[in-house]
């Protein structure tokens, strides 16, 4: 398992390179010219800049999320080619630098949606929330200005130009079905898979987020029959996914490890997070420890142990503790926790496999 920390870029960020760099076992960052629109090709200059900033601190730039996907791709209108061809150009750019992962996603206008950016919990902290009934109810325009109250620090996925054309862009999916997504993904995926596999990047596909259909828009990226339903639509190693346990985990009927051993080699990239889900549907992202949450993160940690997982792994979003004003899910402190709670499992599961403890192999190191 590789430890990645998500970072959004000097200046658009609160959480430095020098705090990454001083977390246990993180060995690069994951990131993306968010300043680029949807379906601009990246500039190679602008590419260079980032990977020279994470080799001043000795991280790596391996993994970029998110080159997003513009929506005349997933509506399949005449003009996405224009936009696959910017795609397919920044994938040799991204080669050229390094880059290994490239996350992204197919969800229609919105990338995640959540109705509380900062609902606060038990203990003080706060966390991202989503309430089924107030979906229901609210005006998409609403929870755009709700998302983007904070002008200082863009959310990824709702960057306002991408969203200045909401309702026309509404009015244009309403003659899109699930089966119609389906077939423009696949267009999508056999013009960049190939390049992809040319240049030895791992594409990977986020999960819908929630996994289930908002204000009526199409989603398709759910669950496990779904994923196998992808896989096979351009199958070939560099076709892969970013399996989010948080963004599964929401459904209950999503079996997230018996995901990781039907997809293990499949699976370059994935986020660990736990979500506690109530009753009625409603959902709120807790720390990432096991009993704090819905989303049995021990057996999720066990079952990429047991497949030798040696793809890229990164914490994702995290409550807001201790008063720490950051990105709302990305802040330091919360998530550099969830990232030494999986160490913690996953030196726990290497010392059963091998008999021994980690003390006992620091007693035998020798001494000089």
């Amino acid at each position: 398992m590789r430890m990645v920390f998500r970072w959004f870029g000097e200046g658009n960020d609160t959480v430095s390179l020098d705090q990454i760099k001083q977390i246990p076992g993180v060995e690069g960052i994951v990131w993306a010219l968010h300043d680029i629109p949807a379906g601009e090709e990246w500039p190679m200059e602008r590419i260079m800049e980032i990977r020279r900033l994470g080799d001043q601190y000795g991280l790596h730039t391996e993994v970029v999320e998110s080159v997003n996907v513009h929506e005349d791709i997933k509506l399949g209108l005449p003009s996405r080619d224009l936009y696959i061809g910017n795609y397919i150009r920044t994938i040799e750019k991204l080669a050229k630098a390094g880059v290994k992962v490239i996350c992204y996603n197919f969800m229609p206008v919105f990338d995640w949606v959540r109705t509380d950016l900062h609902k606060e919990m038990e203990d003080g902290s706060t966390a991202l929330f989503f309430e089924q009934a107030k979906i229901r109810g609210v005006d998409p325009l609403e929870l755009v200005r709700l998302i983007n109250q904070n002008s200082a620090l863009t959310m990824p996925g709702w960057e306002p130009e991408r969203l200045e054309h909401l309702t026309s862009l509404f009015e244009a999916y309403r003659q899109v079905s699930e089966e119609d997504l389906w077939e423009n993904l696949k267009y999508f995926l056999d013009a960049v898979i190939p390049v992809a596999e040319q240049n030895g990047i791992l594409m990977a596909i986020h999960p819908d987020d929630p996994p289930w259909p908002i204000f009526g828009l199409p989603r398709i990226m759910t669950n496990q029959a779904n994923f196998r339903r992808f896989l096979s639509l351009h199958d070939s190693p560099s076709n892969g996914i970013t399996l989010c346990t948080g963004s599964l985990g929401v459904s209950p009927d999503n079996d997230i490890v018996s995901m990781i051993r039907e997809f293990q080699g499949r699976i370059p990239f994935t986020h660990i997070r736990n979500v506690r889900v109530y009753e009625n549907g409603d959902f709120i992202e807790t720390s990432h420890r096991t009993s704090d949450g819905t989303v049995d993160i021990s057996s999720i940690v066990k079952a990429y142990y047991d497949s030798d997982f040696k793809g890229y792994c990164r914490p994702d979003h995290g409550r807001h503790l201790w008063g720490e004003v950051c990105r709302p899910g990305y802040g330091l402190y919360d998530r550099a926790l969830g990232i030494m709670y999986l160490w913690g499992l996953w030196d726990a599961f290497s010392s059963q496999s091998t008999g021994s403890s980690l003390k006992e192999e620091h007693d035998h190191v020798p001494t000089a």
